[in-house]
């Protein structure tokens, strides 16, 4: 999907999906095992033949969500790392920096526009809206994080709502979409997009303690990359909590390195990441519960698919890289 006409286009929008720097792929493997978590047989008497067509025909669809969900991954990606002036991505150097802003912005561009094409050939209108809305969400939750007043800033409410949109939107979306592709009830559509919701919610949640902690569980082991380009995240807004007078040190801002180390203080004391695990736990339990909640199957490959949607619930709060 993403080969271009132009050579270096080429190079740029096939940059993340090369062998080695494909990333985790963490929302194409949750999306597929949706797809035969959500998997019914059909029970008219088809011949086995057209049974076995229709079976495959509407997973090269789901496939395709896959696909896109993975496109408009990428493209964010690209746009984000220009936006903060990244110099590394996945390791090796980010696009921006090896190829410059303008071809990191139009290698996204191209990416989205692929990602509308595939999206089209659906011929799904809900779903076509659900994708589109993704785009909108990432857009609004980088302009959230970028402009901020004073009271968002220390604001658990406007940062769980641009947590929701930078991060969770397109996984809960995508997985809404792979539901009702495959013919679901708005009930169960529904506990696919829950999944999704909460299962992206945890693991940001758990991305921003590791901002802090890194692989070790003591403090400022980890790339402190957050706080010190002045983003807030749930660890130091628990701590303000406890320590209303962190606040003070979170509105002079953190070009100041010592500001970084009072704050880390205060956050030592406090029961921030202890507090933000919890809700990383909380929202874990509640993407496991909407699994638990569809409805029974007894086919062996459905039922193994829900564990394996069940078990990544626990690894996306155990894991520490």
């Amino acid at each position: 999907m993403v080969v271009a006409e132009v050579p270096k286009l080429a190079s740029a929008a096939e940059y993340f999906f090369k062998m080695g720097v494909e990333g985790k792929r963490f929302r194409p493997t949750v999306l597929l095992l949706m797809a035969t978590a959500l998997n019914v047989r059909v029970p008219e008497p088809l011949h086995d033949g057209v049974e076995d067509a229709l079976a495959t025909e509407l997973r090269t669809r789901q496939q395709c969500i896959a696909e896109i969900t993975e496109m408009i991954h990428v493209a964010s990606l690209l746009h984000d790392d220009v936006l903060d002036d990244a110099d590394t991505r996945r390791g090796i150097g980010s696009l921006n920096f090896v190829m410059g802003n303008k071809l990191a912005v139009l290698a996204g561009d191209f990416l989205l526009s692929r990602a509308c094409v595939a999206l089209a050939s659906l011929k799904n209108t809900e779903v076509v809206t659900l994708l589109a809305t993704v785009v909108e969400h990432l857009v609004t939750g980088e302009t959230m994080q970028m402009t901020t007043s004073s009271d968002q800033r220390c604001s658990m409410d406007y940062y769980m709502q641009k947590t929701y949109y930078k991060t969770a939107s397109l996984i809960s979306n995508s997985c809404k979409a792979i539901a009702l592709l495959a013919g679901q009830t708005a009930e169960v559509a529904i506990l696919a997009f829950d999944y999704g919701k909460n299962l992206g919610l945890a693991y940001q949640l758990i991305d921003d303690v590791l901002d802090f902690t890194g692989t070790s569980a003591s403090l400022g082991k980890g790339s402190l990359s957050d706080i010190q380009h002045g983003i807030i995240t749930a660890p130091i807004l628990f701590a303000m909590e406890e320590f209303p007078q962190l606040r003070t040190v979170v509105e002079q801002g953190f070009e100041d390195s010592s500001n970084v180390d009072i704050a880390l203080e205060y956050l030592g004391k406090s029961r921030g990441i202890q507090k933000t695990r919890e809700l990383a736990v909380k929202h874990a339990n509640l993407a496991a519960a909407a699994i638990d909640c569809l409805p029974e199957n007894n086919d062996e490959d459905v039922r193994k698919s829900r564990r394996a949607l069940l078990d990544l619930t626990h690894r996306v709060i155990t894991r520490n890289k």
